[in-house]
């Protein structure tokens, strides 16, 4: 088998990248956060403009119809650059969800074209998540009631702002009453697209954790080749050198991690949640380990507003909870190694 990456997944990756290092360079960020809004529209155009809005959305509806493993690179960059928007809410988990309703569902073909390009926004009120993220500006919100499932527009929800660590994040709590014409899928269908929108939410999670691991790692790179004392940078330091080394070290191990558990959703696997929660889990480790050591890196300018490891690292802990905690996803781990029925070693990683 050959698990590399293939040219055109590579050279969508480093177009995403080129694209968002120009259009979203930390002093911009720090821009839009102030507003009220906390959104641009023009980004948000821009994003559309690029056809990353439509990457999950099936061909027949104006999409590219891109699987799980594409937004494995692509929520990388979005973590990467902090992008201050739940592109991947609306795009990614929502899109496969409006897509995997019954064909007959009144207006199912109007929000895939939407979302593709770029029209529509939607927020997602999962369970696990407590409260909704971009409430406020979403054109409809996907709502769970039980096992059921509501397309509800924005004008029928009471959105109740609240704060948060990230001041990109714009979350809320709602309130809504449920009806039969908001009702698109219950029983075991609506079950079945909670389950998956829970793990493509915390796939997305994870990737946009790595990115953000990666960027604190390469802040810290440079701050510590500047960063003089006793005459010498203070990367040139054994003290230093480890703390950076254990970053990209714990980085790496996570990377193929999140690849798996993409392949394994890409596939429809039945222990696909297990691989999910697994990279989950290491992509938290490795974000967590690079805003500790970023930290001591920089010392006391760390935590300062002037310096840009601050965006990433409260984006990275406020994320730390989305899709699940670390608990909900340790517990799906160890029930599965737990079983006595579960495959385990590395050679029971692919089935051939």
């Amino acid at each position: 088998m050959d698990f590399t990456f293939t040219e055109d997944q590579q050279t969508f990756r480093e177009a995403i990248s080129r694209f968002l290092m120009t259009e979203a360079a930390p002093e911009m960020l720090r821009e839009i956060w102030e507003t009220d809004l906390g959104r641009s529209p023009d980004l948000r155009n821009k994003i559309a403009a690029q056809g990353l809005t439509a990457l999950s959305v099936p061909e027949a509806y104006g999409g590219l119809g891109m699987d799980d493993v594409a937004w494995a690179l692509m929520t990388q960059e979005l973590g990467y650059y902090a992008i201050p928007d739940s592109l991947s809410d609306t795009a990614y988990v929502a899109s496969a969800m409006i897509a995997g309703l019954a064909p007959d569902t009144a207006t199912r073909k109007e929000w895939l074209s939407g979302i593709a390009d770029g029209s529509l926004r939607i927020a997602l009120g999962h369970p696990v998540n407590p409260l909704v993220a971009d409430a406020a500006h979403a054109d409809l919100l996907l709502l769970a009631q039980g096992d059921e499932v509501h397309v509800v527009p924005r004008s029928q929800v009471d959105v109740q702002p609240l704060s948060s660590l990230d001041a990109s994040r714009r979350l809320a709590r709602v309130s809504w009453q449920s009806s039969t014409s908001t009702l698109v899928a219950d029983g075991p269908a609506g079950r079945h697209l909670w389950a998956q929108a829970l793990n493509r939410g915390a796939l997305s999670v994870a990737g946009q954790l790595l990115g953000l691991a990666q960027r604190m790692l390469d802040l810290s790179v440079d701050y510590a080749a500047q960063r003089k004392q006793f005459g010498k940078p203070i990367g040139s330091f054994q003290a230093v050198k480890h703390h950076l080394a254990d970053v990209a070290t714990q980085i790496e191990f996570a990377k193929p991690v999140l690849y798996r558990a993409a392949y394994a959703l890409a596939h429809g696997e039945q222990h696909a949640a297990v691989w999910v929660s697994q990279a989950r889990l290491a992509c938290c480790e490795a974000s967590w380990l690079a805003a500790r050591h970023g930290i001591q890196v920089h010392g006391a300018m760390g935590y300062t507003w002037e310096v840009d490891l601050q965006m990433f690292m409260k984006r990275a802990w406020a994320l730390d909870n989305a899709w699940g905690d670390r608990a909900l996803h340790k517990r799906r781990v160890a029930d599965h190694v737990l079983s006595g029925a579960a495959p385990l070693g590395p050679g029971h990683t692919f089935e051939e």
